[in-house]
């Protein structure tokens, strides 16, 4: 039986531009450890573990196949259109504008954005979220 989550592992190109993008969005930069053909960046959100992992592969200069199965991990933030505001700073624009899920605005407003090898991340506006599901 499973107890917790631990983290997601994403393979990225250019570790400088990709810890700047999770930064942006409130991660910090952990630690790394080595392997022989690749190395491994873990950050994590503060007051949380190490639930980001990102992996460089020594020599890798080819975009990865992102597949058609991954679809996007979630954040909750405090300020959408602040966070969307310092993006834009870095060139990390929104998929489309912020909007209610479901046309729901009780659930609140969510977008999505793109880090800098092509994996989606929702934002989620305010504190706390409850995933909206029909009854």
């Amino acid at each position: 039986m499973s107890k917790r989550y631990v983290h997601t592992c994403v393979r990225v190109l250019d570790p400088d531009a990709s810890v700047a993008f999770y930064e942006a969005l409130g991660y910090e930069r952990r630690g790394k450890l080595q392997f022989e053909t690749a190395y491994n960046i873990y950050m994590g959100l503060p007051g949380d573990s190490d639930t980001l992992e990102l992996t460089v592969n020594i020599g890798r200069e080819e975009p990865y196949d992102l597949g058609d199965g991954y679809n996007h991990i979630a954040l909750t933030v405090d300020d959408l259109d602040a966070l969307l505001e310092e993006l834009a700073k870095i060139g990390v624009e929104p998929e489309k504008p912020p909007f209610a899920p479901g046309g729901r605005p009780e659930i609140g407003r969510i977008c999505f954005v793109q880090d800098p090898d092509g994996y989606r991340i929702e934002l989620i506006d305010g504190g706390e979220f409850k995933t909206p599901q029909d009854d």
